[in-house]
């Protein structure tokens, strides 16, 4: 946890109290006393230090300062075919991590439709993993996420609005003849980058077509096929490297 994240709500007056694991946190990792501060983030908001009033075992209280503004919002957005609920906690952690600004969540049909009744898509229960990659991250911006369990209507009405001629779309696809590098042009500076990573056993023929007619570019990783949760932070750690090649 290199930034402690705290809600709106949970502030009184730029005060706020912890119980939770970031209490634990403060105690056993930072090993913070009375005076002390620490790095705290708003969600969705700025980012600063709060000074330690009151160390309890079961509760710290804080007095914020929130002067500086977060990292802006990344410029890759995710399209994943919904993993197994287990895989996804990682990935959603893992994603935010390396930054994304957005993660659309669909259907493809490798994809067990029992997937998309799993607890973790219901209730907010994701926004925990998100916290955790932002924690990690030192960022506060919540990526969007969106569930889409039809294919189709996916691709045919949501998609072309991402599309745009100025934003770059790349769908990863185990047999594609190009890779990343081969596929596109480095991002420009300011350009979107929608990357699309399939379920486990790959994109159907159809799937990919669907993805083309969008203008998006099929590209492989190279002949080793990976896990969902190795291929997203492996794939966004590649763009980032585009991005900074172009940069130069």
């Amino acid at each position: 946890m290199n930034l402690i994240l705290v809600d709106q709500q949970e502030l009184n007056n730029g005060i706020v109290t912890l119980t939770d694991r970031r209490c634990t946190h403060i105690h056993k990792v930072l090993r913070g006393q009375v005076g002390d501060e620490v790095r705290v983030g708003l969600v969705n908001g700025p980012i600063g230090r709060g000074r330690i009033l009151t160390l309890e075992p079961q509760r710290v209280v804080l007095d914020l300062t929130l002067d500086n503004q977060p990292p802006p919002r990344p410029m890759t957005d995710l399209i994943l075919a919904l993993p197994r609920p287990i895989m996804l906690k990682r990935v959603l952690s893992q994603a935010v991590q390396m930054g994304v600004g957005r993660i659309l969540l669909i259907n493809a049909n490798r994809v067990e439709k029992s997937f998309f009744s799993a607890s973790l898509l219901k209730n907010d229960a994701m926004r925990t993993f998100l916290r955790l990659g932002l924690e990690q991250a030192m960022d506060t911006i919540l990526p969007e996420v969106s569930i889409h369990p039809r294919f189709r209507p996916f691709v045919e009405d949501v998609l072309p609005a991402m599309t745009k001629p100025a934003n770059l779309g790349l769908v990863a696809h185990p047999t594609a003849a190009a890779t990343l590098p081969q596929a596109c042009p480095p991002p420009q500076r300011g350009q979107r980058v929608l990357l699309a990573i399939g379920p486990e056993g790959g994109w159907l023929d159809f799937e990919i077509e669907r993805f083309q007619e969008q203008g998006m570019r099929p590209f492989s990783l190279g002949p080793r096929i990976l896990r969902v949760d190795t291929a997203v932070p492996a794939l966004l750690a590649q763009i980032e490297l585009l991005r900074a090649a172009c940069v130069r």
